[in-house]
């Protein structure tokens, strides 16, 4: 009787609970608060190289915003929330090994407060207490010294990387953002660079007009004073709590190490057996140990680079939170599959990281290609005629020819910014984007293209006199995602790409035979290289292993690529 009703219940509590924001949702949001108000404050000081009038006058409009009741709850209340998450992440980490563009972001958020506690004080505080407007007259006048100059320089410094920082952490898994990286990287340079050029320019125009910018401070000594001596029980007050958080959690995890009042669980990895506290995540768990564990958003389940295939008892598993799920979900994780940064094992389990991470240059392969997902354009070249060759040639001499054959294509296929990592049998695959974006690599691949047709058309000539035997080829190119990086079995390994862009560009490689034609490349790929025009018309096909039918581009004859070869230049 009891059992469905205690079904009910925790059903709808579950229900109840998902309607609620999460931890992940609320640290989102209040940084994008933030994150816009730094942005709109730094794009006001910027426009002081228009004039000190249109920066005031700008200013009155976002200062009634942020002084307003809604505003002011907006603005204060995403600050109080992101600090107490950031206290609250920073007391629940088991261990404080973490990659350095993580640990900069840490030092720079908790610093901030006593950075921002000159500027709070003197600009809302005043305004609260003294009913002083913090117009650009009294705050370029109160910072134009050196000092007061360079102290507002590392301020908006740390505040802007702190933010940019969080942004990149959270979104470097998304294609989209790491395909428009060097716009979003040269807006996070040019903004900062603008504002402190607005703060210089508002400082001349204050002596143009013939007024100091000392003199336009506005403040009585006994306001100075009382600003004073607020930024400084402001300062005294956050330092104290921040130290008091760190010892208490140093104590805390001093006592846990101990072995007091806490059980241990062991983690058996592939290559070695680990013990830890009860509570620690597996990602914690791994870095403690200085056990290689790939994490791109910093551990707070955005992405899913940390997936762990987990075995043991459901009961020293546990379930998965909402964030977790929906990232599994979205990457269609097998049940066995969990993530690192949330799994917090009550018990002794097997773990087996699921992405290498990354562990220096091997190979001749950056370090940051391995195992990671890029978007990347595959190129497919396969010798036509080989197997009528191989009947009549002895091994010694077919040796020779598919030498010859490769040496053209790799050298091809590096010229123009690709990596040849496949030779099988009479075929070669080549990645294009490792180091790029994707549109940059669909124009290398058909500039690889142009001159593999070309330089083989030359060999051919030579090719057919020495061994009586006509030979041709056939190419297939597509673009699009792909998880690239060593696989193999242990010292047989090689680095190559994994996904269904590999095998629709096989397959637009066998279709190029039925076709009679010297290349296959899919649509997308070509408007991604800007050539679609240039290569003729689409035509519809149905390719093997795929549920959609494929828009692609047959090209006959590659030749001298007159039209295409200007399109990519």
């Amino acid at each position: 009787m009891l059992e469905p009703l205690l079904s009910v219940f925790m059903d709808g509590r579950s229900r109840f609970l998902s309607t609620f924001p999460s931890r992940r949702d609320l640290r989102w949001t209040s940084g994008l608060v933030l994150m816009a108000y730094a942005a709109l404050h730094l794009t006001n000081h910027a426009l002081g190289l228009v004039s000190l009038g249109t920066a005031e006058t700008v200013l009155g409009g976002f200062r009634a915003f942020w002084h307003s009741a809604p505003g002011t709850v907006l603005l204060y209340g995403a600050a109080i929330t992101h600090i107490t998450l950031a206290a609250i992440a920073l007391w629940e980490r088991r261990s404080l090994r973490m990659p350095f563009i993580e640990a900069l972001r840490l030092v720079l958020g908790f610093s901030l407060p006593l950075l921002l506690a000159s500027h709070l004080t003197a600009m809302r505080w005043a305004y609260e207490v003294f009913g002083i407007d913090g117009s650009y007259a009294r705050v370029v006048g109160g910072l134009w010294t050196p000092a007061g100059a360079s102290f507002q320089l590392s301020m908006l410094v740390a505040v802007w990387l702190h933010g940019c920082l969080g942004l990149h952490l959270a979104l470097r898994a998304r294609a989209g953002y790491r395909r428009t990286f060097y716009l979003w990287f040269a807006l996070a340079v040019l903004l900062p660079v603008l504002a402190a050029l607005g703060f210089l320019s508002m400082g001349r125009e204050l002596q143009w007009i013939g007024l100091r910018p000392e003199s336009a401070r506005s403040l009585s000594l006994a306001q100075s004073t009382a600003i004073d001596a607020a930024r400084e029980r402001f300062a005294w007050i956050y330092g104290a709590a921040l130290l008091a958080l760190l010892a208490a959690r140093q104590l805390y995890h001093a006592f846990v190490a101990r072995g007091a009042g806490r059980t241990w669980v062991t983690l058996r990895y592939p290559d070695r057996e680990i013990r830890v506290p009860r509570g620690w995540t597996v990602l914690e768990a791994s870095r403690a140990h200085g056990i290689a564990h790939m994490s791109s958003c910093g551990g707070r389940a955005r992405c899913s680079t940390c997936r762990i295939r987990v075995s043991g008892p459901a009961e020293h598993i546990g379930d998965a939170g909402r964030e977790e799920l929906h990232t599994l979900a979205r990457v269609n994780a097998p049940a066995d599959v969990r993530l690192a940064c949330q799994l917090r094992p009550q018990g002794d389990l097997t773990v087996t990281p699921l992405f290498a991470a990354p562990s220096g240059i091997r190979r001749g392969i950056p370090a940051s290609h391995s195992r990671s997902e890029r978007d990347v354009a595959i190129l497919f070249v396969d010798l036509r005629r080989w197997s009528g060759l191989s009947e009549r040639q002895w091994p010694a001499d077919l040796t020779y020819v598919l030498d010859h054959y490769f040496a053209i294509v790799g050298e091809a296929v590096r010229e123009s910014g690709g990596l040849p990592n496949q030779f099988i049998g009479d075929s070669v695959m080549a990645i294009f984007g490792l180091d790029v974006d994707l549109q940059t690599a669909c124009r290398q691949a058909l500039s690889a293209t142009e001159l593999i047709s070309r330089r083989l058309d030359e060999w051919r000539i030579g090719f057919e006199s020495q061994f009586g035997n006509r030979l041709d080829f056939g190419m297939g190119l597509h673009a699009g995602r792909a998880a690239v990086g060593e696989v193999g079995y242990m010292d047989t390994t090689t680095f190559t790409a994994v996904g269904e862009v590999v095998n629709t560009a096989s397959r637009l490689q066998d279709y190029s035979k039925h076709a009679a034609a010297r290349l296959v490349v899919s649509l997308f790929a070509a408007e991604q290289a800007g050539a679609a025009q240039a290569l003729g018309v689409a035509e519809v096909i149905s390719v093997r292993g795929r549920s959609e039918p494929l828009e692609v581009l047959c090209v006959p004859v590659i030749g001298s690529y007159d039209a295409t070869r200007t399109q990519l230049a």
